[in-house]
């Protein structure tokens, strides 16, 4: 692979936030694409471009990308007293008028504030902490609620936003290092000024990740749309070759399955391309969701390389040993094809991926990065022992790991790019470059067992009782929009509308959450929203919803690790 000997790593940050906008009312349910992108976002961008030997594949979902751009649009609006800030939680913070001291808006606007990790976000700051103590006693004393001062609201969405702020952007801005030592009665003026880093950072987003990628330090890849799991919209069944017994639901197949995954993949590369103005040639299809069908489709739309968990290649590997020369002696660090397909996979280590996900946030960094690094030199002499192509492959989201860490994974990050960038055994690199360079020589298997990265099954999104039921109610609503796209009555712009909301309806996440192992607070989040989109759907179809769209899916009640958002590769 290239004149460097130097085994190739990647690092492939995943970005992804669903679709949380209500497309009817313009209204924003939930803050998180706009917070991760002043916390996790910006400092992903300022580690690489503090490292500028550091390389990786920093991947979007395009319904991410679009959130950011109608965050923009309205804050833009709001300055010019155009229309209002669609989200209510950062409409709050600049507001003229809040709730009434005790009130239900007050109080509900008073517990958003403190949806932040308490340990690495509310207690490390002694002003932020009193308030969130402070907002304590009033729930669990409502008799006192009458005395509770105007000033706790402000001052605690002045302190959400701050505390949610990047560790880059704390280092560096003067402004919000004067409010961190105010402390305390924040004026008007001051939360403005807020408002206007919050805008700076998300305008700041696209260029910054289009700088690095024109210069060849990362390379930009794309998931589907509205991040759909692909080979479940192609083929329900296909969860039956990881999982023969899993139980599918009522409807054995979605409605016109590959059509979708067509407009899913060219809605994500007009997206991409808007965003950025460059063509992906990588995909890293939702959750590492793949199926032979699935990297068909791929092919078809021009992906050069896609990627998944290594319990996909495991599975793969012990169907194909049989029946493929040469295959006896690969594992995970090797890339890939499949059948007649032409793009290369690549395979995600999870033990390594889980150590940062799961393991390292407890760590000094030094200590974290050392072991990590020690890892990956133990593969890199392994491959050179069995002259095998290696590529070591760490995955995972670009956003929920780092609120675990200190100081948002700050010291790991900047650790993990200084060591790497210059270490005479192991390179940073992208999947990209590797595919230029030539010299992969991928293995062929005669087919991929489909799967995705958590487990190598689809149990994560199909199977469950209450996941079932979204499937049902996703297909039934397909059928209605089949029929109405097909009668002629509606019009261009609201078949176009129709399109969009269908395709937020697919999104993987709704899937995901529902389950009694999830919070029980994020599975109600999720599934109201989840029958939210499907009523706007049946809205702009002109079809009535039917009363099962109304009916509760899922309680939740678990208590998973890292609160749900993340999950280990490989189940204990």
């Amino acid at each position: 692979m290239g004149s460097d000997p130097r085994t190739p790593v990647v690092l492939c940050w995943h970005m992804h936030q669903p679709c949380y906008q209500d497309l009817k009312s313009g209204e924003f349910r939930f803050p998180w694409v706009y917070l991760h992108s002043i916390k996790d976002y910006s400092d992903m961008a300022a580690h690489l471009e503090a490292h500028p030997e550091a390389r990786a594949v920093v991947n979007f979902a395009p319904i991410l990308l679009e959130q950011i751009e109608t965050y923009l649009l309205q804050i833009e609006r709001w300055r010019h007293g155009a229309g209002p800030i669609g989200d209510p939680l950062l409409a709050s913070l600049v507001a003229e008028q809040l709730p009434e001291p005790g009130s239900p808006g007050f109080l509900d606007l008073m517990e958003k504030c403190l949806r932040a990790n308490n340990e690495r976000i509310i207690q490390r700051f002694p002003p932020y902490a009193r308030l969130s103590e402070l907002a304590g006693i009033y729930r669990n004393k409502p008799e006192m609620q009458r005395y509770i001062s105007p000033s706790l609201l402000t001052d605690l969405l002045a302190w959400y936003h701050i505390g949610w702020m990047g560790e880059t952007i704390r280092r560096e801005n003067l402004n919000l290092q004067c409010f961190q030592e105010k402390g305390c009665g924040f004026t008007m003026e001051d939360r403005i000024a807020l408002l206007d880093l919050i805008f700076e950072t998300l305008t700041s987003i696209g260029p910054r990740y289009r700088h690095l990628a024109q210069k060849g330090q990362i390379e930009l890849s794309v998931s589907p749309y509205t991040h759909a799991m692909l080979p479940l919209i192609l083929d329900l069944s296909s969860a039956c070759e990881a999982m023969p017994d899993i139980t599918l639901p009522e409807h054995q197949a979605y409605p016109g399955g590959t059509e979708r995954v067509h407009q899913q993949l060219q809605s994500a590369k007009r997206i991409f391309g808007r965003f950025f103005g460059l063509e992906p040639t990588g995909c890293w299809a939702s959750e590492g969701g793949l199926s032979q069908k699935t990297l068909d489709q791929l092919e078809r739309h021009g992906f050069r390389w896609t990627a998944s968990g290594d319990s996909v290649i495991h599975n793969s590997l012990n169907q194909s040993r049989a029946t493929a020369p040469g295959s006896e002696n690969a594992g995970i660090h090797q890339p890939y094809t499949f059948g007649h397909c032409g793009t290369t996979v690549f395979f995600r280590d999870d033990g390594l991926s889980d150590l940062i996900g799961f393991t390292y946030a407890d760590w000094h960094a030094r200590d974290a990065v050392s072991d990590l690094v020690q890892h990956m030199e133990n593969i890199a002499n392994h491959g050179e022992t069995s002259k095998e192509p290696t590529v070591i492959s760490i995955i995972l989201d670009g956003e929920n790991a780092w609120e675990h860490f200190p100081e948002n994974g700050f010291h790991f990050l900047d650790e993990l790019y200084r060591v790497l960038e210059h270490h005479p055994h192991l390179r940073l690199t992208t999947y990209g470059s590797l595919m230029e360079e030539g010299g992969l020589r991928p293995v062929n298997l005669p087919h991929l067992v489909a799967g995705s990265w958590i487990y190598g099954t689809f149990s994560t999104w199909v199977g469950d009782p209450d996941k079932n039921r979204a499937w049902d109610l996703l297909c039934e609503a397909k059928a209605h929009y089949d029929r109405a796209m097909d009668n002629g009555a509606l019009s261009a712009e609201r078949k176009q509308a129709a399109e969009r909301q269908l395709a937020i309806c697919e999104g993987s996440d709704w899937f995901w959450w529902f389950g009694d192992y999830n919070p029980s607070q994020i599975v109600r989040d999720f599934e109201h929203l989840y029958r939210r989109h499907l009523v706007n759907l049946y809205d702009l179809i002109g079809y009535e919803a039917p009363a099962s769209v109304f009916q509760q899916l899922s309680q939740g009640g678990g208590e998973p690790a890292r609160g749900g958002a993340m999950r280990p590769g490989h189940s204990t």
